[in-house]
């Protein structure tokens, strides 16, 4: 890998991990299409590193005060509005656990295809669409119940499968559940921490136990360039979907997979 694949790399990595047009499905393509090799366990981590960093630090008030609340609800018996949003994020996040634990090989094996990516971008592009416009766009994130909660939490876990998007599912999921636009990205968004650190932490140990050499320089271009992008990504994000909804990325989502259905047919 040269330092301008880390590059690109990084930075499709953390324009698209919160973006609803699936990231998994955007790192796949550069193999299929250009012909570049694997990055590696290590650049891996390095762009998980990156994108969890720019989360934690944008919602670093949030985040602060979900804590305080979540261990204040176990020690002190707190029952804010605070805590429960953090306990439901606690639950959302244990669908995707089970499922990664059970379905990686599969779906490493079997469903890591450009087809797949293609049919799923399609696929759950269209879902999202419809759900945007049929969308009460009501309740904010704090009005999650435990049900609730395990519905995205689901939608989380199925995003497993590459073109799905982890944000693009748990998106589409609030978005069904009479959430506002925001409060959906919110809580995809504060949902998409405890998942970063464990597959970050996943992959680590993965690496760690691997032995693969580690090249500092991709790393801390990987590390950087995924940081300030998914960080610029967040911030317009949050800015845009009020006003525009959902539909330029269902644009793109339909542009991407027919575009990738053509490309494979002719190769």
């Amino acid at each position: 890998m040269s330092y301008f694949e880390a590059f690109i790399l990084a930075l499709i990595q953390g324009f698209t991990e919160f973006l609803p047009i699936s990231s998994s499905a955007h790192l796949i393509l550069p193999s299929v299409v250009l012909g570049w090799e694997d990055q590696g366990l290590a650049f891996d981590v390095a762009v998980h590193v990156g994108t969890l960093a720019a989360v934690m630090i944008y919602f670093r008030s949030e985040v602060v005060s979900l804590l305080r609340a979540f261990f204040g609800s176990i020690f002190k018996g707190n029952r804010s509005k605070e805590a429960k949003l953090a306990w439901m994020i606690f639950l959302a996040t244990i669908p995707a656990c089970i499922f990664g634990l059970l379905m990686k090989d599969i779906i490493e094996i079997y469903l890591r295809s450009a087809w797949i990516i293609a049919v799923t971008t399609i696929i759950f592009g269209l879902l999202l669409w419809y759900v945007d416009k049929k969308s009460a766009l009501e309740d904010d994130e704090y009005q999650a119940t435990w049900k609730k909660a395990l519905f995205i939490g689901v939608a989380q876990a199925l995003a497993m499968i590459p073109g799905t998007s982890r944000s693009g599912a748990t998106i589409t999921a609030a978005l069904y559940l009479g959430f506002t636009r925001e409060a959906a990205a919110r809580f995809s968004f504060l949902m998409s921490i405890p998942i970063i650190l464990l597959a970050g932490g996943y992959l680590g140990m993965q690496l760690v136990t691997s032995g693969e050499p580690v090249h500092f320089g991709f790393l801390v271009t990987g590390i950087i360039t995924s940081f300030i992008s998914a960080y610029i990504c967040i911030h317009f994000f949050l800015k845009m979907i009020s006003h525009m909804g959902m539909t330029p990325f269902v644009i793109y989502r339909l542009l991407l997979g027919v575009g990738l259905f053509a490309f494979l047919a002719i190769n």
